[in-house]
């Protein structure tokens, strides 16, 4: 048989599996992410961070999420989010805080400390949040390096953890986001994972945007594979521009992913560049993540 021929059989026949595979839409956030009245409520409060060692000259803001059940004593699980602002929103399409309130409550996952991180700036002040402002938000987050994992580190989660005693332990940390900051989330824990063992990643730039269409091959030929657990999501109408398909990369990072035996979790649907998805799987998502917490003690 011709290779052309087989590589069209091939491709068909992998399209009919994912096609076979893929959650319908409308997608709309369900019980886990409303508000109950006899589930206890966590606080959130805003913050400003200025780099200086990372990134330095930017300023960015940040919000922090504390658990009702957090006692100051044992040591919290941690769960850091790029794009902060898009995560936060209690009306948003993914609701974090009240996402965790509910599965912290049902014991679906420890008791977590959340960190909601926007992008940087270069600026005297914050410009207001949103995705339509500047800032050096591709720098920080496509750029496949473990710069981003060292502002972490080194700055952020210090300066929160002198109020609020964090783990170090990796296997009860997470970090996750959405487009870039999907890729970001995925890069922290692949050059990090002593200090991130769990990735969740919404429609990732898995694409050429600073190279981040390597990682499929990356993952494939690394050994030893990387102690990392990651999650996925993407639509089949994700982006198609010049920097890649989406939908295609995060489909050669489910493939790669599984030829190299990771512990992984793929979910595809029909949707879009949004949180839509993501946001009303997140419940379901979290409890995948954090599905062996129990058995692990904290410290």
């Amino acid at each position: 048989m011709p290779y052309t021929m087989l590589a069209v059989l091939l491709s068909t026949a992998l399209a009919s599996v994912v096609h076979a595979q893929r959650q319908p839409g409308p997608y709309k956030p369900g019980p886990d992410s409303q508000v109950k009245k006899d589930v206890p409520r966590g606080k959130v409060t805003h913050h400003e961070w200025r780099s200086t060692k990372n990134f330095p000259g930017t300023i960015r803001e940040y919000w922090v999420y504390v658990p009702a059940q957090y006692d100051g004593k044992s040591p919290a699980a941690v769960m850091v989010f790029q794009d902060g602002h898009a995560y936060v929103k209690a009306k948003g399409q993914f609701r974090v805080p009240v996402v965790f309130d509910n599965l912290i409550h049902e014991g679906a996952m420890p008791v977590t400390i959340g960190v909601f991180i926007n992008p940087g700036h270069k600026a005297e002040t914050l410009p207001k949040a949103g995705w339509g402002r500047k800032s050096n938000r591709s720098f920080g987050y496509d750029t496949l390096s473990d710069a981003y994992a060292k502002f972490l580190l080194e700055e952020l989660l210090p300066a929160i953890g002198k109020t609020h005693k964090l783990t170090s332990d990796p296997t009860r940390r997470a970090i996750g986001g959405i487009s870039s900051g999907g890729i970001c989330a995925f890069t922290v824990a692949w050059q990090r994972p002593d200090a991130f063992c769990k990735v969740l990643s919404h429609v990732g730039s898995f694409t050429n945007i600073r190279g981040g269409h390597v990682y499929p091959a990356l993952i494939r030929k690394t050994k030893p594979k990387k102690p990392i657990r990651v999650f996925l999501q993407d639509g089949e109408k994700d982006l198609d521009n010049a920097h890649g398909n989406w939908w295609l990369a995060n489909l050669q990072m489910d493939k790669a992913l599984a030829f190299a035996k990771y512990d992984y979790k793929f979910v595809p649907g029909v949707g879009g560049h949004n949180g839509a998805h993501g946001g009303a799987i997140l419940p379901d998502s979290l409890r995948w993540l954090w599905r062996d917490h129990k058995a692990q003690k904290p410290r």
